[in-house]
């Protein structure tokens, strides 16, 4: 792993303000997120239970081995053990003091446990990988969703280094594990991924999922990749990885227990009663649709769709960890009437009901046109509209409309 100075993660406020009144955290997310390197600077003790030497007095006598150890502790690997989650339930009911425990590890026990007794003691909180706010130090600046409900092209800062469209579907392809972003070269970073999915789809389903076949949930995990950011029937997908729908949706659940698929709800309203309500899904890591596919950047930008597929779920993948630490209930959706008429990529509805938009363009040059969608419901909805932005690949942000801006992809990671 990475062994130069930390990076800071847009969580690590929020990991010390629950912390800071919660006896015990969990830390989830997709595997070698970075989600231990995190951890490890919020606490005094680190237990490592996927190693003997430390797991063995936590499985002779778990509570003594809690006990006797400086807190705040950090319980890695905790799946090694699944006994240590009963035990922390056990400490956090005679002790709820806060800042206590910090767990991270695998889903798989969380998952295959008849009962879950961390419920009501042990608070989740999601890390995804590294975003390029947190790659370029900037892991504290403003939400870009905040800025944008200024409406005006001023409230986003364009880096002087602005990438173009390959530097774009470079940054897409590299993605966001901390391992092959900061220590690896290109190429063994490709390699790395290659692996890491080959992990995904055999080891790390193994008993989670029961008997699979990886042949046939590789098949489908390449068919997903190929319609990332996309509403493709059933069908499209079961036909092309050769299973039949029940086992399509069987995968899909298994994927999301995986916490690599994630599914963005559709947003309904009763002014609009003619949108679709079925879910917009996207690898939560862009790269992963790059090792899925053997893909190199030439390859995809000789794709146009599956071009505009990946920018956006790369778009999706710097926005989704800042939507996890909003304050309040700001949710995420898409929006799509049933004509296709109207799209929308992306749509964040804020506490109090106000909403701000995206539409994500995989070109150096939007106009009016792009903005159509957002003119659109802004003007259905009014007030309730405070900002949309058309992103796109080219260098400057400006107006497009009363409200509505072009914005450089790269904004997301300005000052």
């Amino acid at each position: 792993m990475h062994s130069g100075p930390y990076i800071a993660r847009m969580a690590d406020d929020r990991v010390e303000e629950l912390f800071g009144e919660l006896p015990a955290l969990m830390l989830t997310g997709p595997r070698a997120a970075g989600k231990t390197t995190t951890a490890r600077r919020h606490v005094e003790t680190v237990v490592r239970l996927d190693r003997a030497a430390e797991a063995t007095a936590f499985m002779a006598d778990p509570d003594a081995a809690l006990s006797a150890l400086p807190e705040p502790i950090l319980l890695d690997e905790w799946q090694a053990d699944p006994n240590v989650l009963a035990a922390v339930k056990r400490a956090v009911d005679d002790d709820p003091r806060p800042g206590r425990f910090l767990m991270t590890g695998s889903v798989r026990a969380d998952l295959l446990g008849e009962t879950w007794p961390g419920t009501g003691r042990v608070v989740r909180l999601r890390m995804d990988g590294l975003t390029m706010r947190e790659l370029e130090g900037r892991a504290m600046a403003t939400p870009f969703v905040e800025r944008l409900t200024a409406g005006e092209p001023g409230a986003f800062t364009v880096p002087a280094d602005a990438p173009d469209l390959r530097g774009y579907v470079g940054l897409a392809l590299g993605g966001g594990f901390p391992e092959p972003v900061l220590r690896l070269s290109p190429e063994v970073g490709r390699a790395w991924l290659e692996g890491y999915l080959d992990q995904l789809l055999t080891r790390d389903v193994e008993g989670l999922a029961g008997a699979r076949d990886p042949a046939r949930l590789r098949r489908y995990f390449e068919a997903l990749a190929v319609n990332t950011a996309g509403l493709p029937e059933h069908k499209t997908l079961y036909d092309a990885a050769g299973i039949d729908r029940k086992t399509a949706v069987s995968y899909d659940q298994l994927l999301t227990n995986l916490l690599v698929l994630h599914s963005l709800p559709a947003w309904t309203s009763n002014r609009l009663n003619r949108l679709v309500k079925s879910s917009k899904r996207h690898l939560v890591d862009p790269s992963l649709v790059g090792a899925a596919l053997r893909l190199d950047e030439a390859a995809v930008i000789r794709d146009g769709d599956l071009l505009g597929r990946l920018i956006e779920t790369f778009v999706l993948a710097q926005i989704r960890p800042e939507l996890e630490l909003l304050p309040g209930s700001a949710r995420a959706y898409h929006l799509r009437d049933r004509d296709d008429r109207r799209e929308i990529d992306l749509l964040v509805e804020l506490p109090g009901g106000d909403l701000v938009a995206d539409e994500v363009k995989a070109t150096a040059a939007p106009d009016s046109n792009d903005a159509r969608h957002l003119i659109w419901l802004r003007d259905t909805i009014g007030e309730r509209f405070l900002g949309g932005a058309v992103l796109h690949t080219g260098p400057r942000p400006f107006a497009l409309a009363d409200r509505i801006c072009a914005v450089p992809i790269c904004a997301l990671w300005g000052d």
